[in-house]
């Protein structure tokens, strides 16, 4: 059969040990008609299966508030009582720790969700206990849960994911890691030079002025320390003419007046020299009244000489003035506060200008730089695209097989891999896969293929054939049987247990064939109470399994033909 084609194809993985995410544990409590669920999910394919109207969507609506949906009061089976929803993953293999130390999330192995609704309608969220946004919810499950039901949208639909599932199938990953180190350099080379082109445009506005002022200051020859010899030359200048007319009346008084000071202390030395050897007092103060007058005398001396070389030079005056007033006029144009601020600001000025000339240069390099990683991109994208175009033609043929044996027969898929105009995050070309459902068809992205029994059956064949290659979550199915039935049933029940072999998946079915693959198989019903009627699970034992799938062939009760036909598909499986 077509089915077991693709056991051989090239990128179909021997089977590995069981590595994806897995849901352990679902506990519900007081959701719609659910008064308290508690299941435990083991690894395979589990399968769901009860009476219609038993409530077994209703477990996908309250797995929905686990993954950070909108809730609502409505939904509690009593309203006086609180509403919780907690799901229980084992995420060891998943690479989640910088997810969760990102976020500031304490990260386990087992990893707890919880969900409340309180009376009021106040809800909660949780994870490992630490209360979480509803967004960073969602976010999380997005990568634990995989909800296939008619017409939502899938991931499969996305352009994003079909890219990465050709990528995993053409074994490309280790190219990819290659290739995006590079991109990031690349993208980084891309801002900096745009930022340096930015800087440039301003600086051709800016160096003219600039150059302006380092002229001004060149013009000005600052130097340390001469704002201080300037004041202290012009306070001299400005007090020449006090300063002679000082020093020649102290010169007149000491020595040149009728009644000068020193004529005074030698008259009087004269006379006390007749009494100076009487005792060694009268000579002590004899020579002292001779040193004072020989220090007078030198003082004298000096203030003439002082007055002969001190004349009111006008034009000096004026030199020095204009020469501070330069300074005075860069301060104030500068807010420097001293002449030091206004060297530093002359310092500023020249390196700012300097680095404006270097921007060429840095501008002239990075181009440089970027076009080098351009060259390196399109070598490495050059072969992601090679290894994708190289597999599309094996994966389209595989999944038609597939979609054959489905009743599908002349439906058909078309891997789209288109260049780019540029390299991207993720290589130089975009993969957008189209779907052709009936012979004649145009081939559509399959976000436009409309019929939700066919996107579900084609759904199940891409991922029954990725399944070794890339690392699903926990995949949900509801009613992926919907418009098949007989032997394509059977055929969808066993891509979905080989499916199970490398990924945990829950099947919410109808069908008995898909209900015979089951490796755990959970009972939905209803029961009524004094007041009410409330919806329970039960895990079946092999003999019960026999009985439901049974039910399922012929009513209840079953007929013994039922109950053997019940035990060969079993066996078949």
């Amino acid at each position: 059969m077509h089915f077991y084609i693709f056991i051989s194809f090239q990128f179909s993985i021997i089977r590995r040990i069981f590595a994806s995410c897995m849901l352990t544990r679902l506990e519900i409590q007081n959701y719609a008609i659910i008064d308290r669920v508690d299941i435990s999910l083991p690894e395979g394919l589990t399968i769901i299966t009860g009476e219609t109207g038993a409530g077994k969507s209703i477990l996908l609506g309250a797995l929905g508030l686990v993954m950070g949906k909108r809730a609502d009061t409505k939904v509690m089976y009593d309203p006086e009582k609180k509403c919780y929803v907690e799901a229980v993953f084992e995420i060891s293999n998943y690479n989640l720790r910088d997810y969760f130390e990102a976020r500031e999330l304490d990260y386990f192995p087992e990893l707890i969700i919880r969900r409340e609704i309180s009376q009021g309608g106040k809800s909660r969220a949780f994870v490992n206990d630490s209360p979480v946004t509803l967004d960073i919810l969602a976010e999380l499950t997005e990568n634990l849960i995989d909800i296939h039901q008619q017409f939502d949208i899938l991931d499969i639909q996305k352009p994003t994911f079909q890219l990465r599932m050709i990528d995993a199938l053409a074994g490309n990953q280790s190219l990819l890691d290659a290739y995006k180190s590079e991109y990031n350099r690349y993208r980084s080379l891309i801002r900096k030079l745009s930022e340096l082109t930015e800087r440039s445009a301003a600086a051709a506005r800016e160096m003219d002025f600039l150059t302006f002022q380092i002229q001004e200051f060149d013009e000005a020859a600052l130097k340390t320390g001469e704002q201080a010899e300037l004041e202290s030359a012009l306070l001299k200048l400005t007090a020449a003419e006090d300063v002679k007319r000082l020093t020649t009346l102290v010169s007149h008084v000491l020595e040149e007046d009728e009644r000068a000071v020193n004529g005074t202390l030698q008259s009087l030395a004269s006379q006390l020299s007749h009494i100076r050897d009487l005792d060694p007092v009268y000579h002590e103060l004899y020579e002292r009244l001779l040193s004072s007058r020989e220090e007078l005398a030198d003082i004298a001396r000096e203030a003439s000489r002082i007055s002969d070389l001190t004349e009111y030079d006008t034009e000096a005056i004026h030199t020095t003035t204009e020469r501070l007033n330069v300074i005075y006029r860069l301060m104030k144009k500068h807010q420097a506060a001293d002449l030091d601020d206004l060297l530093l600001v002359r310092d500023k000025t020249a390196e700012q200008l300097a680095g404006f000339r270097d921007l060429g240069t840095e501008i002239e390099s990075t181009s440089k730089e970027i076009l080098s990683i351009k060259n390196t991109l399109l070598g490495i994208g050059t072969k992601l695209s090679e290894n994708r175009k190289a597999c599309t033609g094996r994966f389209e043929s595989e999944v038609h097989s597939l979609l054959a044996d489905l009743s599908m027969t002349h439906a058909r898929i078309k891997v789209a891999i288109n260049a780019l105009g540029e390299p991207g995050p993720t290589g130089l070309d975009e993969v957008n896969m189209l779907f052709a459902p009936n012979k004649g068809s145009d081939f559509l992205p399959l976000k436009d293929t409309a019929s939700g029994g066919e996107m579900s059956r084609l759904t199940l064949c891409i991922k029954s054939l990725v399944a070794g290659a890339i690392t699903l979550p926990t995949l949900i199915f509801d009613e992926i049987d919907a418009g098949v039935s007989g032997d394509v049933a059977g055929k969808v029940g066993k891509i979905l247990s080989r499916l199970a072999e490398r990924h945990q998946v829950i099947c919410i079915t109808h069908s008995p064939q898909i209900a015979a693959r089951a490796s755990c198989h959970y009972w939905v019903y209803k029961s009524d109470t004094d007041t009410r009627t409330i919806t329970a699970m039960k895990q079946l034992s092999a003999d019960e399994k026999i009985t439901e799938i049974a039910k399922m062939l012929s009513g209840n009760p079953p007929t013994d033909a039922a109950l053997a036909n019940a035990r060969e598909l079993i066996n078949l499986t």
